[in-house]
């Protein structure tokens, strides 16, 4: 038997948890959390321990099909790689370059590598490369980075420095390995003070928790930045050093007060001063801000936009305990990997950006003729689903690769390509501290290959010189790690190391008090902002579906049993599919009653757009007025909206930080359905 000490196959940033797999010949034996993890100390969540059930797994993908019947048949024919990969090439050479996408999904992201390598492809073939992160938390970070604070402490940090913590719009099920550091600091005699639309696994963490109504989080942290102002809580010093745009800012404030937050969102005005006070006197105070649910509206990057001035207001960035904790992909000051993309040897051309409108709209305009969809069930994750079906349904040639049949390929694909799990190829994770060799430790099973190989035929054929100038993906990865530890880190070291490095880093963001904006400051306003037509200033927006004529707001989330749409839906692995029989509505127990729904019933979500099934669970956790689901799920963004949150050129606006999501917002009725769901 042997052990192997790697990676979660999943992608839960900031949550990457190690694991030891135990091996004999080709088949995994156990896995267990990695106690010597510097980062989850141990950890591994129900869907981690699951990913024993990918090897050797029934339903996994083991040969490339092409499709033998209308698309949605289900009717498929085993193809060789080699007449797989010459049908691709043949298809993109006939559309040209810029008729060519590559949609890259959370599942190819398992290994960090494939995210550098689809780009290098992109920019040096020429075409679409279109970014995952769009359907999850860049919309948050564009709030943030306008302000000029996309870095956070980390979670180690807060464990020893913090006093006051707000969990705002954090949970610890996305954020498990925040979790032992959030105790650590109330052994300290830390407060925690927690925010959500809902009462989640945090409150059992938390000294006071607040339920606000959904898409109000602006006008809270507009309501505290009143209270700071007004009672002279405000770091003089630090805002004359450190920022631009009091003046404009404070103007304003005066009108937001705690009475005019509270009737927003829905917390008591005396709620809101006390928040205020402990938050600008009990420091250092650190802000974990939630990194994706917590935006999925239109007007969400205006939350983290506002949240963002609260430490700047007290002087709180660049501090021990202080400033913004771990979120999704905010790394602290130091080493990074590099840059191996060739962004500057794309060619000109009329590309179509993040922009999740915009992707759909080159679809349904026939502008695009061949799409490969790598790791991404785009029915589960895109909004607007029934809109995204339809743009799917104008692309000549839909390419999958992944491990297994979803609803996407199901209804759409014309070619399936079967993709190596993560024992079965080389890669890498970092987080905010470290950096990790994912090693393999199993051949690929049946006719499984890698991104990395699947990209690399493809250029070869094409042909796209110079994709690959490395012997193979260790080669690829030290190229990476060339701006870690002066140039000398190697993959050879790493390996007779424990296969990681911890980068050296700031524990604490912004320790310079250099910000990342025109100014080198942080921008109260925002000329950025204003040159895309956007509001200079942070500013409150009611959510579109706070004017629907659906009487109920629709929130999705995540829980330990689903992540984004892997592994269609989690249905392909025993355990999850369990665990997780079929989809749950949290509705309270006064609207449940007012609709004659009964705990367990099977209810129908419906709105102009959609309906989707699924049993109600009555509780107060979530408010009167609101509706909570575990996403991922196919058919629950048939309900969402998928009108733009920003304009193309708006949401490029901040540069590594494509921010096109759509909004996500859903207003629905909830009504009994029939038996069984």
């Amino acid at each position: 038997m042997r052990l192997l000490r790697t990676m979660c196959p999943m992608n839960c940033h900031p949550t990457f948890c190690g694991m030891e797999v135990a091996l004999e010949g080709d088949r995994v034996v156990a896995v267990r959390g990695d106690r010597t993890n510097p980062d989850s100390r141990g950890f591994l969540c129900q869907r981690g321990h699951a990913a024993k059930e990918i090897i050797g797994n029934p339903l996994r993908l083991l040969t490339p099909l092409r499709r033998a019947g209308p698309r949605g048949s289900g009717r498929w024919e085993p193809v060789s790689w080699d007449a797989a990969l010459d049908e691709i090439v043949a298809a993109m050479r006939k559309a040209g370059r810029m008729k060519t996408a590559l949609w890259r999904g959370h599942g190819s992201l398992v290994n960090e590598l494939n995210r550098f390598l689809v780009l290098r492809f992109g920019n040096l073939y020429g075409c679409h490369a279109w970014s995952a992160a769009i359907t999850c938390w860049t919309l948050g970070a564009y709030g943030f980075a306008l302000t000029g604070v996309p870095e956070a402490n980390t979670k180690e940090d807060l464990g020893k420095h913090a006093r006051t913590v707000l969990m705002w719009g954090a949970n610890v099920v996305s954020q498990p390995t925040t979790g032992p550091h959030l105790q650590a600091a109330k052994r300290r005699g830390a407060y925690v003070a927690a925010i959500d639309v809902r009462r989640t696994e945090t409150a059992r963490l938390a000294d006071e928790f607040h339920v606000i109504r959904p898409g109000t989080d602006a006008a809270l942290a507009l309501a505290m930045m009143h209270v700071i102002v007004s009672e002279g809580l405000v770091d003089r010093e630090f805002v004359a050093r450190h920022t631009v745009g009091f003046e404009p800012l404070a103007g304003p404030l005066r009108e937001r007060t705690p009475e005019w937050g509270a009737a927003v969102t829905g917390l008591e005005a005396g709620t809101i001063r006390a928040l205020a006070r402990r938050y600008a006197t009990a420091k250092p105070a650190m802000i974990v801000a939630g990194g994706s649910s917590m935006y999925k509206f239109r007007t969400g990057w205006l939350a983290s936009r506002a949240i963002s001035c609260l430490p700047a207001l007290t002087g709180q960035l660049g501090v021990p305990g202080g400033g913004l904790g771990p979120r999704h992909r905010a790394f602290t000051h130091g080493e990074a990997l590099a840059d191996i993309t060739a962004g500057e040897r794309r060619p000109p051309g009329d590309y179509v950006p993040s922009h999740m409108t915009a992707m759909n709209d080159a679809m349904l305009e026939g502008r695009i003729a061949v799409l490969l969809l790598l790791g991404t069930n785009m029915l589960a994750s895109y909004a607007d689903a029934g809109r995204a079906a339809r743009g799917l349904d104008r692309v000549g040639l839909v390419v999958a690769h992944d491990l297994f049949m979803n609803e996407t390929i199901r209804r759409h694909a014309d070619l399936v390509l079967p993709g190596t799990a993560w024992l079965e190829e080389v890669g890498i994770k970092d987080t905010a501290t470290h950096i990790y060799l994912t090693d393999q430790g199993l051949e690929p099973a049946g006719e499984a290959r890698s991104v990395v190989w699947l990209l690399r035929a493809l250029a070869d054929r094409l042909p796209v010189p110079d994709f690959f100038p490395w012997a193979d993906a260790d080669g690829a990865i030290e190229a990476l790690l060339r701006t870690m530890r002066d140039g000398t880190l190697t993959v050879a070291e790493m390996r007779r190391t424990g296969n990681r490095y911890a980068r050296r880093i700031s524990h604490v963001a912004h320790p310079e008090r250099r910000f990342p904006t025109p100014s080198g400051k942080v921008e109260f306003w925002s000329e950025r902002a204003r040159s895309v037509g956007l509001p200079p200033l942070p500013v409150y927006e009611p959510p579109e579906e706070h004017a629907s004529p659906y009487p109920l707001v629709f929130r999705q989330g995540r829980t330990f049993t689903a992540f984004h749409a892997f592994y269609d839906e989690g249905r392909a692995l025993p355990s999850l599919a369990a665990a997780d029989p079929h989809p749950v509505l949290a509705i309270h127990p006064a609207d449940a009653g007012a609709r004659g729904i009964a705990e367990g019933a099977a209810v129908a979500l419906v709105n102009d757009r959609g309906r989707f099934e699924a049993r109600a669970r009555l509780t107060d956790d979530v408010p009167r007025g609101v509706v909570w689901m575990r996403d991922g799920w196919v058919g629950v963004n048939a309900l969402t909206s998928g009108a733009a949150c920003l304009a193309p050129e708006a949401s490029d606006l901040v540069p590594g930080l494509p921010a096109g999501q759509a909004s996500y917002e859903a207003a629905v009725d909830v009504v009994p359905a029939a038996e069984p769901v």
